[in-house]
């Protein structure tokens, strides 16, 4: 655990999870005033929750849309879908009676705070979510491995992996009918394993910094509450 007082997580969202279910992208009110609703009611448990959101339900810099592009400017079109969630998840938070911040890491005063460490941190202090959008402001970084970053500056004590997979499995689930869920596993398992759950830059700057991570379903409605709280669904990384 870190030095401050109350338990403080970085929730990791994925952009996927967002998408309209018919469609399969854009942004689906109803998901999202769901994990608005839930972050709320986990907040009641004296949390400090701070969040990145994904952006592949509107562009991912390494999607077939992206083709013949060049990288570094598709990835900050990335950057900018990850910014037009993070505006969604604040409209549905502040409705829900959550004083919310977005930090861009690119700036865009009339949308969002520029990113900075400690007036984030002084943020969370006072009960606020803090939305951390845009990435890192570099392409050829995934939101993962920003929610790794933002997680060791704030001083988290775990970064929550929030996708539509409920764990990490030994094997895959999708080709092996006995693929097992596994409770916990380390951060050199995980490596070891060339698992694709999560970045790999990302699992090993948490490694480094003893940050936990914690992977589990989104999708199953109340689980970002459970694991905001602490309970243990899914997988732990540590």
């Amino acid at each position: 655990m870190s030095d401050h007082s109350k338990r403080r997580v970085l929730l990791k969202l994925s952009g996927e999870a967002f998408a309209d279910p018919a469609l399969g992208y854009g942004i689906d009110p109803m998901t999202v005033q769901r994990v608005a609703e839930e972050v709320a009611e986990a907040l009641a448990s004296d949390v400090e929750v701070a969040v990145v959101v994904g952006g592949g339900n509107i562009f991912r810099g390494v999607s077939q849309a992206a083709a013949g592009m060049d990288p570094a400017n598709a990835d900050y079109m990335g950057m900018l879908a990850t910014v037009i969630n993070a505006l969604a998840l604040r409209d549905a938070l502040e409705n829900q009676g959550v004083t919310t911040r977005v930090q861009s890491a690119i700036t865009m005063q009339e949308l969002a705070e520029p990113y900075i460490r400690l007036r984030a941190i002084r943020h969370l202090e006072k009960g606020r979510v803090v939305i951390f959008a845009a990435g890192t402001g570099n392409p050829f970084f995934t939101t993962d491995t920003t929610a790794a970053l933002r997680a060791i500056e704030i001083n988290a004590d775990e970064l929550l992996k929030a996708s539509r997979v409920d764990g990490i499995y030994d094997s895959d689930p999708a080709i092996n009918d006995d693929a097992s869920l596994m409770s916990e596993l380390s951060y050199m398992d995980f490596i070891g394993r060339e698992l694709r759950v999560m970045d790999t830059t990302a699992v090993t700057m948490c490694k480094e910094h003893n940050v936990p991570i914690h992977v589990f379903d989104m999708t199953v409605p109340g689980n970002i509450v459970k694991a905001v709280r602490g309970d243990r669904i899914g997988t732990v990384v540590h």
